[in-house]
């Protein structure tokens, strides 16, 4: 495909589940069996359903990812709820763009990488619980930041949190790895929030309110 690329291997599997779920489903299935088992018909219906859910949360759809120099795809899938300049934040120093995307339970929460670069620093922060989609959680909750350099020299900041009911950050990634765009670095579970600062000169393609995809919507263009 012109103009794209694999940043990872494609799945084997048509309906591909991302690791970390695997202990949910497996839980899961083994009680729902107990239910089966006991001729508990309303529990095991209930079981089969909660086990359907869990599988749609971890699914870990493959993605095909822009390759045109300077572009900043989405480290998530989400609704876009903020997007625009900010300074001096805990993250920045300056003046800097900021995007914040969240994500309800209804969407694909593997995280992707969003521009090429080396592992400068991760940086984990405990912290509250607050629901992903308000402004104070960015600075309060529980979070976990990834500090990536480009080969120009620039740097981006992508901050995984916590949300109200998110009680787990899974990073795959460590200082000095370098990373390709759109590669898999990590998944929030249970619902939560993604934010990505990025130089002050980065020419923004997203407003509040754009819904996208991790790995394929592009959020801007580094200059």
């Amino acid at each position: 495909m012109s103009g794209f690329s694999w940043s990872d291997p494609p799945n084997p599997t048509a309906f591909a589940v991302a690791r970390a779920g695997y202990p949910f489903i497996f839980a899961s299935v083994f009680t729902t069996a107990v239910f089966a088992l006991l001729q508990m018909s309303v529990p095991a219906l209930m079981g089969l359903a909660v086990t359907f859910c869990i599988c749609c949360f971890f699914r870990d759809p493959d993605r095909v990812i822009p390759n045109y120099p300077g572009a900043v795809v989405s480290p998530a899938d989400g609704k876009v709820v903020f997007a625009g300049p900010v300074d001096n934040s805990r993250f920045v120093e300056g003046s800097c763009i900021k995007i914040s995307i969240f994500m309800s339970v209804f969407n694909v929460h593997v995280n992707r990488v969003p521009h090429e670069g080396q592992v400068k620093a991760v940086n984990y922060y405990p912290g509250k619980f607050f629901s992903a989609n308000l402004d104070k959680a960015s600075k309060d909750n529980e979070h976990n930041a990834i500090f990536v350099e480009t080969e120009e020299g620039k740097t981006i900041c992508t901050v995984q949190i916590a949300g109200l009911i998110a009680r787990r950050i899974i990073c795959n990634v460590q200082k000095g790895d370098d990373v390709a765009r759109g590669r898999r670095f990590g998944l929030i579970c249970f619902g939560s929030r993604l934010d990505v600062y990025l130089p002050a000169d980065t020419t923004l393609n997203v407003s509040v309110g754009d819904r996208v995809k991790a790995g394929t919507s592009v959020l801007g263009n580094l200059i």
